[in-house]
């Protein structure tokens, strides 16, 4: 299962489609498991609802395995917490079974061993559990390494790498969001000042941008993202991800996907969204979805569906991370964005040389902006900039 997810689920359902006599892996889908039991049979039909009837490419599955990954809570033993999710596995079956999708297996994992919900033979399936080999030695092991399919450690693992500073130095943070709140929106939701904000904003991010490239990671782990958090300072941090609250200024930060700017890129995504500190967390919504983007556009779409898993707990209601999620989970090319991103670039870069030049055929009246340079007005900036869950009251404006 870490080979077709690309990390070791924890805390975890995921359902697997399968296709054909062979039992063809189809799609996959992974939720976390849910606390409270009640949400349980809920749960259970919209998830085989959407593993049956989400496979376009591949038609309906004739067949489903269900896995319920959790270790033990509370002092628990193994063969406890089987036992507590078993009825979870068996809403699953039913909710499946009601969409004429059988499910041929439902496993539970737990402290490293496996039990199967659905085996009653003991000499096959021991009530104590299965071990699980750990050597890697599997076909799809073999398979997913000769694929260039790398396991990127635990689910919890990876998520952790988003996880907002605590103790002294979100208090400092907060404090600099504070500063940086109160200087900023005023001047991003006020007519004519809003593209210098994002100039600002941008040069600020690039000069951060370089100071990466010229530090390459020893590693990629967490004590990695500790020296990159030495690479940021706090003014610094709250100054880019308030300014990236713009949306022209996000999408154009967008563009660092690719070539030498795509590793530092994702370095600093990630720092920036550790910085993103209650009561600012809602912030970090931006920096990870950016930190999904490149992910996604560099090919590691493990990893750019935890960001934009975690873009969406900061904002539901963040645009940008449920279409880049959305597309990433159906296994869309990334390429036709990238290849817009690039022209973007490109004929901003044009305008600039137009502009240094002194105009040419095409330009405005004299006196008159054009429109591709001229200053959102104050309504379309407001839309533009997300204010939401700052201590700070806004000057006005409207959420994304």
């Amino acid at each position: 299962m870490p080979f077709l997810l690309g990390f070791h689920p924890d805390d975890s359902i995921v359902l697997v489609a399968l296709h054909g006599a062979q039992g063809r892996f189809g799609d996959r889908l992974r939720v976390g498991i849910p606390a409270r039991e009640g949400e349980w049979p809920h749960l259970a039909a919209q998830l085989a609802d959407s593993a049956v009837h989400s496979g376009a490419r591949r038609g309906r599955p004739e067949g489903m395995a269900v896995f319920l990954c959790q270790d033990p809570k509370n002092g628990e033993t193994p063969n406890a917490t089987m036992e507590r999710l078993r009825p979870l596995a068996q809403h699953l079956r039913v909710a499946c079974g009601a969409l004429d999708v059988p499910v041929l297996e439902a496993l539970c994992v737990s402290a490293g061993r496996w039990w199967s919900y659905c085996c009653p033979d003991e000499t096959c399936c021991p009530p104590e559990g299965t071990a699980i080999s750990r050597g890697g030695t599997s076909v799809l092991a073999a398979a997913a390494a000769y694929a260039g399919i790398t396991v990127r450690g635990s689910l919890r693992e990876m998520t952790a790498r988003f996880a907002p500073l605590d103790g002294a130095r979100a208090v400092a943070q907060v404090r600099a969001f504070d500063d940086a709140y109160s200087h900023l929106v005023p001047r991003m939701l006020r007519d004519g000042d809003c593209e210098t904000v994002r100039e600002e904003t941008l040069a600020l991010a690039g000069a951060a941008l370089e100071r990466f490239r010229a530090a390459p990671a020893r590693g990629d782990d967490v004590t990695t993202d500790a020296e990159d958090d030495a690479l940021l300072g706090d003014d610094e941090a709250a100054t880019i991800v308030v300014g990236l609250q713009d949306r022209d200024t996000r999408d154009r930060a967008a563009e660092w996907m690719e070539g030498t700017e795509a590793a530092p890129a994702l370095r600093l995504w990630r720092a920036l969204a550790r910085r993103c500190v209650a009561p600012y967390d809602g912030h970090a919504a931006a920096p990870l979805t950016l930190a999904g983007w490149v992910s996604w556009a560099t090919g590691d779409q493990p990893s750019a569906r935890v960001a934009f898993g975690r873009a969406l707990d900061a904002d539901p209601d963040y645009t940008f991370a449920r279409l880049l999620h959305q597309a990433c989970n159906r296994g869309l090319d990334p390429e036709p964005l990238r290849r817009c991103l690039r022209e973007e670039r490109g004929k901003r870069l044009e305008r600039i040389v137009v502009q240094r030049r002194g105009g040419g055929a095409g330009t405005a009246p004299k006196g008159r902006p054009d429109s591709a340079t001229r200053p959102a007005t104050t309504a379309r900036s407001r839309s533009r900039i997300r204010t939401r869950r700052s201590p700070v009251p806004p000057a006005g404006g409207d959420p994304e």
